[in-house]
Order: C-alpha cells, then structure tokens, then sequence
C-alpha cells in the first residue's frame, strides 16, 4: 500500500514537472535607441550600468551582434520580418511615412513575428515606438501604445511577449542639450561623467564641446539603466521574473558621426544580453554569466522568439534561430545594408565574419559624409566641419571626411577593432578580399537585393503591377545578373553596351557607372549618354545627364531634363533630380527659380532639403528648413 502511494506521488509529481517544462516561457525585449556596447558589462570603465551588469552577470552577453542596416527604421523592419530590408524593398530610411506618396510595400505571405505568438497563444505588446519602414495595413499586436503592457492581458495565465522600446539614448539626446537635462533630471550628480575623463576617439576633435557630448551619452545611458531596472523590478513584483526570458539590445550603434549611418561595427555593432531562468536550462546557450561569441543577426531575433515559443517559423524569414532546440549550424557571416540615409543615397554593402568585414561602395565618387540635414545640425558635426577648416582633424578623422571613398574595402577585426586599416590593396590579404567579394555577391543574388534597383523605378514598379517589389522580382529574374555587372564594372565597353538594354534598372547603373569611371569617356560613348537623354524613362535621362556634367558635357537638353525631374509626379525621382542639381551649381543657377518654388511646394522634405543645400552653396546663403 504503501508503495501504491509513493508510486503515486511520484506520478503525479513528475507529471507536474513536466507540466512546467513544457508552459512556453513569458518573452521581455527591452530596446534601446543608439548605443555600442558602452556598458560596464563590456568592459567600458565610464559606464554606469549596474542593472545591466547585473542581467549580464547571471545571463549572457553577445560580442558579436549585428544589426544588418546602421539606422533604426530598416534595423526594425529586420527585425519584425526577419528578412533582409534590402530584400524587401525597405532598406531607404522612410520608405515608407505618411507623407510618402510611393510607400513601401511588403506582400501579405510575409508573416510577422508577432502574429505568430498571437496565433501560438501569446498576448503580445508594443511599447511603444514601431518604424517598421513599410506600410502596414494590418493588426500585428494585441496593443502597441504608450500603455501597452504585459499586465494588461485579460488572462494572467497567458504568456506574454512583451517590447519596451526606450528612447533616452537617441541621438537626439545627445544633441539637444535642454532635453537631455530633462531626461536625466534625476541621475544624482556623482554618477555623472566627468568630460575630462572621457577618451575622445581619434576621429573626433578633442574639444571641449566633444567631451561635453560624449559625457551626455554616458549620463543618458546611466539613465536608461536606472529604467531598465524600473522595467525588471516590476517583473519581479509580479512574480514573472523565473518564468521569463530578457533580451535587452539596441537597434544601431551610437547617434554620432562614424557611429550611426555607417557600416563600421561602430555603427552595426550593439551591445545584447539574454537572461534566461534556471528553470529554462535547457535553452542556456554555456554557463551563466558566460559571453558568448556566436554571431547574430538582426534577421535572427524573429525566428529565435518563434522556437522559444514552440511556433513554426515561416520559409519567408531569412534568418536563424539561435537558442532552443532546432538551431542551424553557427553562421559564418553576417550582411549589412545601407542605402537612402534621409535625403542622400550612398549604397554600400558588407559582409562581417567573426574576424575580417569586407565592405563594397557601390557610389565610390560620394564622400563619407555627404551634407545631410539632421546630423549636420547637430554640435558633434558641427565640431568636425570646424576641425576639418582648420586641418586639425588627425589621419582617422581624415578617413571621415574623405571627399571620395575606395570600391572595397577590407578590414581585420581582430587586430583593427576600429577598422582604420583598409587591407583592400594588401598583396598578402588577396585570398582573403577574394573570398569576402564572392561571399558578397552571392548573396546579392540569393536574396535578390533589391536595392540597387532606382527607389523611383522600383517604386513605379510595384505600383504598376500592384505587388511589393520582393514578390514582383521572383518572376523577373532574368535580369539580375546584367544588374549586377552593371552596377559593379568599370568597363567603360560594357557600360556603353548597358546604356541600350532592355531594361531600366539596367540602363540606369551603366549611366552610373559611365559617372563613376576615372578617365574621360570617349566621344562614341558621350553621344551615346546624350542620346539617353530622350530615354523613355526620365530616371535614365537624369542618370545619363549626371554622367555627361562629370565629364563636362552641357547643353539646353540636359537642362530641359533636369527641370522635367523637378516636375515630376514621383517624388523620388524629384529626389534624384535635386542631388544632381545639388552637384552641379552651374545647371542649377539655370533652373534656381524652378528649385526655390520646389522648396517652398514640395511634400516630400528630403527634395526640399537637397534643393535648399543647393541653393546655399549657389548663393552663399545660410537658410534653414525643416
């Protein structure tokens, strides 16, 4: 009998233990705007950033997480998707805002993350910040407000997901001084930066102004901590600290110059920690308190919250998970993307292992730092630009400012952290630049990077056969190849060739490329961009016209299509017109009466920028807009 009993409790207590193995765990993201990885936990003696050293010390900490794009709206449609922006079609920052006629678009097989756990039995919240870069026409969260809460689930017994995007960090923060004192009011004064300890990177100027700045983000991350504390106790007051996995991470690297917008690990590199509870064990990826070198993705973290749930991930997301139980091998390499930084284009692609990142620069003949409306108006830019007049910017600010920029670049992570030393040209890097740039260009073909493709042709595509470009290019394949070549030769025989080909994206690229190239072109090749100029489609007329102001040709025709550009119903190739005219101030000086009404007419603010840029340089005025 009394064997009967024992056999029964046991029973009935494994069953329970089983029981709470197998309830999914409760998921807490907390994200942060613009930061690296200055957290103590990191080894950043300036941090104070008790709580997440804490979380760090019982959990784990990434060194190598990746955001695949350096700026927060494609870095979040990533995220959401799990897919490549520059696959989508939603690597341009803003393509997709309400004040945007050509939105964004993706095709309703994408599944997000969220919908998923929804339909896996999560209440899943959103608090409170989306800029997810397309346009969502549909329901993705149980609430997504500044009250959206994990308490507000009508059952407690559901498990939740739950986001906190925190904002203290952004690089508005830094830059504005008056929200910056009210943000950190309440930071007690002896954990506030001392500007004379801080280690001004050799990039910037070291001023006073710099330490000041740089002292502001350390006092605003010592703030974040103190919320992210806030978030973790109210997690602990209700009881669900054991029963829930933390992930805390930001979206980019820090809002400054040679930080964010750029593919340096400075701005692609970001600090993530995962906390997983003992009773979760079985997830840990090594001992508690361990950091982990494995690399991550952005594409990564929706698949990742999927297996954790028990759901099935979707074919269309492009990344992996990396912890529960049906993990694909480590990955070997990660993509990263920029195209459209607000008002300027500057398409680059990289390819990261652990150790080396090749970078390509599809517009070598841009500098690093084109005049961009909002970070020229902050003090950290406006410190350079002084540094730069003066010629007191030492050789790695001068990388900065560079007025052109290499094809590739190549760079040891290992024994160049900061990635000042371009390996490109070094003879005994050669196999290694080999295999990065096949790495790069097959999986330019293998996600279809869309981004090459004109935003103004691609959108005009997707509007005119009513489908997202992702979906649209999976039937028009054929093309992809010649896009590549033209996007990447400097054969001035191929470019020619290019100019006449079937199709526009194509014809567009090799009047890019004909731009790009060092040598004066040839005669043949100069009437035949002159021909281009009555393109059928005006985005090759521009890019043509660009191309024949660089190698100083002119005429009342390439006038005539520059203002035809300025009228034109997209306002991306509004865009495109206006930066040639910011380029070119002789074509401008024509047209300076046409441009002004522009500014004062057009919705679409990043036209109105580059022409207001324009007009400054042609007129030594100073005048601002929004």
């Amino acid at each position: 009998m009394k064997g009967s009993i024992f056999a029964l409790i046991l029973f009935l207590g494994l069953n329970g233990c089983q029981e709470n193995l197998s309830s999914p765990p409760n998921i807490l993201w907390i994200t942060v705007e613009d930061i690296s990885p200055n957290l103590g936990c990191y080894g950043d003696p300036l941090a104070h950033t008790p709580t997440l050293d804490s979380l760090a010390s019982k959990g784990f900490l990434y060194n190598n997480a990746i955001a695949n794009a350096p700026v927060c709206a494609p870095a979040r449609n990533a995220i959401i998707t799990g897919m490549y922006p520059s696959s989508l079609g939603t690597l341009h920052m803003r393509s997709f805002s309400s004040s945007m006629k050509s939105r964004g678009r993706i095709p309703k097989e994408v599944k997000l993350y969220p919908e998923i756990l929804r339909n896996a039995g999560y209440y899943c919240t959103n608090n409170s910040k989306e800029d997810y870069n397309f346009d969502l026409k549909r329901e993705i969260w149980d609430e997504s407000s500044k009250t959206a809460h994990w308490k507000n689930r009508p059952d407690k017994d559901t498990p939740f997901f739950s986001v906190f995007n925190l904002i203290l960090t952004h690089e508005s923060c830094i830059n504005d001084k008056e929200k910056h004192e009210r943000l950190t009011q309440e930071l007690p004064q002896h954990l506030r930066t001392d500007p004379a300890k801080i280690v001004v990177p050799p990039y910037y100027p070291d001023t006073s102004e710099t330490r000041t700045l740089l002292a502001r983000h350390y006092d605003n991350i010592a703030t974040m901590d103190t919320v992210v504390k806030k978030i973790l106790d109210e997690l602990k007051a209700a009881g669900e600290s054991e029963n829930t996995i933390v992930f805390f991470y930001s979206d980019h690297g820090t809002g400054l110059p040679r930080h964010k917008r750029w593919l340096f690990d400075t701005g692609v590199k970001v600090p993530f920690i995962v906390y997983i509870p003992q009773q979760f064990k079985e997830l840990y990826p090594a001992q508690p308190g361990s950091e982990v070198n494995q690399l991550i993705s952005f594409i990564d973290l929706a698949p990742t919250v999927i297996e954790l749930a028990g759901a099935e991930i979707p074919e269309t997301m492009q990344g992996q998970a990396f912890l529960g139980e049906n993990q694909k091998p480590e990955r070997e390499y990660v993509y990263l993307a920029r195209g459209r930084m607000d008002e300027r284009y500057d398409i680059q692609r990289g390819v990261r292992s652990k150790q080396y990142k090749y970078l390509r620069y599809y517009e070598p003949k841009k500098p690093f730092i084109q005049y961009m409306n909002t970070p020229e108006g902050g003090p950290m830019m406006t410190e350079l630009r002084k540094a730069e007049k003066a010629g007191l910017l030492k050789p790695e600010g001068q990388q900065l400012i560079a007025t052109t920029k290499p094809i590739e670049s190549l760079f040891d992570l290992q024994s160049d952290s900061m990635e000042f030393n371009d390996l490109a040209n070094d003879p005994n890097m050669k196999e290694v630049l080999t295999q990065l740039r096949s790495v790069h260009d097959q999986w330019m073909k293998k996600v279809l990077d869309v981004g090459l493709i004109p935003e103004a042709i691609m959108r005009n595509w997707e509007d005119k056969n009513d489908q997202s470009i992702y979906k649209w290019i999976r039937t028009q394949e054929d093309f992809y190849d010649d896009l590549l070549l033209m996007s990447s030769t400097a054969d001035e025989n191929i470019l020619f060739e290019g100019l006449n080909h079937d199709n526009e994206a194509v014809r567009y690229w090799a009047g890019q490329g004909l731009y790009n190239i060092d040598k004066k072109i040839g005669i043949n090749t100069a009437d035949r961009l002159k021909q281009k100029l009555d393109d059928s489609v005006i985005n090759i007329s521009i890019s043509a016209a660009r191309a024949l102001l660089k190698h100083e040709f002119s005429s009342k025709k390439l006038e005539e299509i520059l203002s035809l550009g300025l009228e034109a119903e997209n306002e991306w190739t509004r865009l495109q017109t206006a930066l040639v005219l910011d380029d070119f101030q002789s074509v401008l000086r024509g047209l300076e009466n046409q441009a002004q009404n522009q500014i004062n007419t057009d919705p679409n603010k990043y036209v109105v920028r580059v022409l207001n840029h324009g007009l400054n340089l042609l007129n030594g005025t100073s005048n601002k807009v929004r």
